[in-house]
């Protein structure tokens, strides 16, 4: 199948709870179609580059995710549905990267100096 990294960013608002519940219903989408999640980041609260939708920040979650192309439509559907959902993107890789994240990377070097 097919691997994709998945990012969606949540307003601002929302708690981690609501967060978590959204992650969980992508997830749960996923495996119902017989995907599957490799790993999942939480990235946190992060300030964004320009306002959207009335907002400056955002939460922000990244999938790896290795299902078929018309189960990530479902998904992006039903992320598109979600009214706190600000922004998504999903992009098809050859490989999934060993670790974590950059964007993991730069919070742990931040939070050492």
């Amino acid at each position: 199948m097919p691997l994709y990294e998945h990012v969606y960013l949540a307003r601002q608002d929302i708690t981690n709870q609501q967060v978590e519940s959204i992650t969980k219903s992508i997830e749960d989408t996923v495996k119902d179609e017989g995907g599957s999640i490799d790993r999942i980041e939480y990235w946190g609260l992060r300030q964004l580059a320009y306002k959207i939708k009335k907002n400056r920040k955002a939460h922000y979650t990244m999938m790896n995710i290795n299902a078929s192309s018309e189960t990530l439509k479902k998904v992006e559907r039903q992320i598109s549905l979600n009214e706190n959902i600000l922004r998504h993107i999903s992009i098809k890789v050859d490989k999934f990267e060993d670790g974590p994240s950059l964007m993991m990377n730069s919070r742990s070097t931040e939070s050492s100096e």
